[in-house]
């Protein structure tokens, strides 16, 4: 990778490589690109581990404000905001910080945010057989920001309702009320 790295900087055609500041670009940016991606290497099912834990509990769980940083598939861009998930226990809850792990399994991938939002709904919904889930990401994208178009202001805000999320309108609007608090 440090190699294509050096072949990047090398396209650009006016840069020298050779100069001080960019002797060790194509190491760190080798490692930094190693570690934006680490989610291929990340499994669900360890990151969750053996936390979940028994309840009685069928009321509704939010973990709200946990933060994001992706990399658009399209242009290798950044992206990041925040993520809102909730859920309603069927017999077990899973571990609080085992949400934004599994946030992170699939941020640290290359992504566009609705895919991002499906996937975690889902990979929660499996691991916790919960009655219900509900994702929501806000997130500003580089890629419409620093190019393109370049709106600085726009948030894109993606959902994705399984459940008892989507098949109740009481339930939904509960959860999206929470989130604005």
């Amino acid at each position: 990778m440090e190699n294509i790295y050096r072949q990047l900087l090398a396209a650009i055609g006016t840069e020298d490589l050779t100069r001080a500041g960019l002797v060790d670009t194509p190491k760190r940016a080798s490692n930094a690109f190693k570690f934006l991606t680490k989610g291929y290497k990340e499994d669900v099912g360890a990151v969750v581990n053996a936390a979940l834990f028994e309840t009685d509990s069928d009321e509704m769980i939010i973990v709200k404000d946990i933060e994001l940083y992706s990399l658009c598939e399209h242009h290798l861009l950044p992206f990041f905001g925040k993520c809102h998930v909730g859920y309603i226990p069927k017999g077990k809850i899973i571990g609080l910080s085992k949400i934004a792990r599994i946030v992170d399994v699939f941020a640290r991938r290359l992504q566009v945010q609705e895919n991002l939002t499906k996937e975690v709904a889902e990979s929660i919904l499996e691991c916790t057989g919960a009655l219900g889930v509900a994702v929501v990401i806000e997130a500003k994208h580089l890629c419409m920001m620093m190019r393109g178009v370049a709106k600085q202001n726009s948030i894109m805000k993606t959902s994705c309702m399984l459940g008892a999320f989507r098949n109740d309108s009481a339930t939904r609007a509960e959860f999206m009320s929470l989130i604005k608090s």
